[in-house]
């Protein structure tokens, strides 16, 4: 499949998006999508958790990363809020899309499950700070004009921002391993079946990275036809970038329901909080670097709407997930947020 998407790929940069191509495009994109989701696992399997949640969520930011900054590049003037949309959408898919669809799955396949709340927790309190320091304060700060940094202001948080990352790794790899294992009261880890060779998780590594870069490039491919049909609909223009983050985050939402569904919903919190402070933690120093690199404008300050609802994201989260068991009706109330989120992106 990782062959077949790189075909398409290649196919449509040659020849242009013509209406059929679209169409082919969007089945080996879904096909790509299934394809990292498996081999994910295949390298999961082999190192073990946490760090097999680990590989997948910094495969997929990074590229997401790679991603905003050639539009950055290429866009100059016009793309000076993509990252904020991006990342922005990406907190909000995730805390209550990803968590929302796997708490409601996991729920109704299995009533009740667990996961440790000692690395979660954290995880979210580093993420509430994350997003304030990047999506919040710049519109509050007086220095520059409302909802940007200085540059100053900017290395600052793309330092802090980067060095919360970078401890919660430690922590969640060494420091504290245990606190991303499933406890004895959740599902068994030692129920597996025989890991796969050091060559195999090698050949799947490399699939996963091809077929998130397929992902990836099918995806941008795809945004004018996207955006066209925004347009048609006279929505709002960050509505194409919560669609481009959708489907760049498809691969970590489907293994993400998946492990809720076979009840390790230990796991899915572990690629939940951990696709989260990646795509702030590696996004934000990124586009600051590129951003006084090349002189390019930068916007980062969500408007009053977007604000309300990152912050009532913050305040549910900790309620719903505070004591480390879940059920269907924590799922509901973060599907709520996010059925909320998408309306009012699209009707502000």
């Amino acid at each position: 499949m990782p062959a077949l998407a790189v075909g398409v790929l290649v196919l449509a940069l040659a020849v242009g998006m013509a209406p059929w191509l679209a169409v082919l495009s969007g089945a080996a994109l879904a096909g790509a999508v299934f394809a990292a989701v498996y081999h994910a696992e295949v390298v999961a399997h082999r190192v073990g958790e946490p760090l097999g949640t680990l590989v997948l969520a910094l495969a997929v930011t990074a590229i997401e990363t790679a991603l905003i900054l050639s539009m950055m590049i290429a866009g100059g003037q016009d793309m000076a809020a993509l990252p904020r949309d991006a990342i922005y959408a990406a907190v909000m898919i995730i805390c209550n899309g990803v968590i929302g669809l796997c708490l409601l799955v996991g729920g109704i396949a299995h009533r009740e499950q667990s996961f440790r709340v000692e690395g979660a927790g954290v995880g979210f309190a580093a993420l509430m700070v994350m997003a304030t320091l990047a999506l919040v304060l710049p519109v509050f700060t007086t220095s520059t004009p409302r909802g940007t940094y200085s540059s100053a202001q900017l290395a600052f948080v793309a330092v802090t921002v980067a060095t919360l990352w970078a401890i919660f790794v430690f922590m969640q790899t060494v420091r504290h391993r245990d606190y991303f294992i499933p406890s004895m009261g959740a599902a068994n880890p030692e129920i597996h079946a025989t890991p796969p060779t050091n060559a195999q998780a090698w050949v799947s590594f490399g699939l996963l990275l091809l077929s998130l870069v397929c992902v990836v490039g099918l995806a941008k491919l795809l945004s004018p036809n996207i955006e066209h049909a925004v347009e048609a609909v006279n929505a709002p223009r960050a509505v194409v970038g919560i669609i481009i983050a959708a489907l760049v985050l498809l691969p970590e939402t489907w293994a993400a329901v998946r492990a809720a569904r076979a009840n390790r919903l230990q796991s899915s919190m572990n690629l939940a909080v951990g696709s989260a402070l990646a795509s702030v933690g590696l996004t934000v120093p990124a586009v600051v670097l590129a951003s006084i690199a090349f002189g390019l404008p930068l916007v980062l300050g969500l408007g009053p709407k977007d604000m309300a609802m990152l912050i009532l994201t913050f305040l549910v989260t900790p309620v719903t997930l505070g004591t480390g068991r879940t059920y269907m009706m924590q799922g509901a109330v973060h599907l709520v947020l996010f059925a909320a989120y998408l309306f009012l992106a699209v009707v502000p």
